[in-house]
């Protein structure tokens, strides 16, 4: 498969055209934003890989083909729904600031919120109505996204749960395949994620991230170092 011209670039991904109008390569950054680390899009790559796979076994159709290299990405092309939905178990970050809650108090039952994909708003979150009089979605495509949310966050948790790491939050983002078949799409990693360690409580994602760049393909290589050991990868 050859790799054409460059179609999109993010803070953490760089989205590559192919030969195949139906296939894109995904290159996965060492950087996020303005701080990079030496290999850490190898890193990212290969855990968002293998909880995609993991998700697929599972009945969660993805975007995912199969791994190219160690930093790329075959994905199937799909029309990103511009909403980022946020799955909580565990209270942390703006959910903290905005409801009063005390960060690491255990919720009752999990949490799901949409975000408005939009840079010039600053990604506001938003209700299901405000979805459909935006026409992000139709009624019948969020309750399909709402579904696989719910089920994914009840597939990471245990899983996550026996490398001995709490999945506090997700944030998870979908897309329509040609024939309009909603799909998990763009990347499940530490960066996209919170989780802390089941023991200590130490943060092994994107909070870490934010307070000591230079350690980001550490905390990346952590929760990979954990799957391997359990032979997850």
């Amino acid at each position: 498969m050859e790799k054409k011209h460059l179609l999109y670039e993010g803070r953490a991904k760089r989205v590559y055209a192919t030969d195949d109008p139906e296939l894109l390569i995904a290159a996965y950054k060492d950087s996020r934003g303005t701080a990079a680390v030496p290999g850490r899009g190898a890193v990212n790559n290969r855990v968002s890989v293998c909880l995609m796979q993991m998700l697929e076994r599972e009945g969660i159709p993805t975007h995912l083909v199969e791994q190219r290299s160690d930093r790329e990405t075959v994905i199937r092309r799909v029309h990103i729904i511009p909403l980022k939905v946020i799955i909580r178990n565990v209270a942390a970050g703006s959910l903290c600031t905005r409801i009063g809650l005390p960060e690491g108090t255990r919720l009752r039952s999990a949490i799901l919120e949409y975000y408005y994909r939009s840079a010039a708003l600053g990604d506001p979150m938003i209700n299901r109505y405000h979805a459909f009089e935006l026409q992000l979605c139709t009624p019948e495509e969020l309750s399909v996204i709402d579904r696989y949310a719910f089920r994914i966050n009840d597939i990471l948790k245990p899983f996550l749960r026996g490398l001995g790491v709490d999945l506090i939050d997700c944030k998870l983002e979908f897309g329509r395949l040609p024939d309009g078949t909603i799909v998990l799409a763009d990347e499940i990693t530490p960066d996209t994620c919170r989780l802390w360690d089941a023991e200590t409580g130490e943060k092994l994602d994107r909070d870490r991230f934010r307070r000591d760049p230079g350690r980001a393909k550490d905390v990346s290589e952590a929760i990979l170092r954990r799957m391997t050991r359990g032979n997850f990868v």
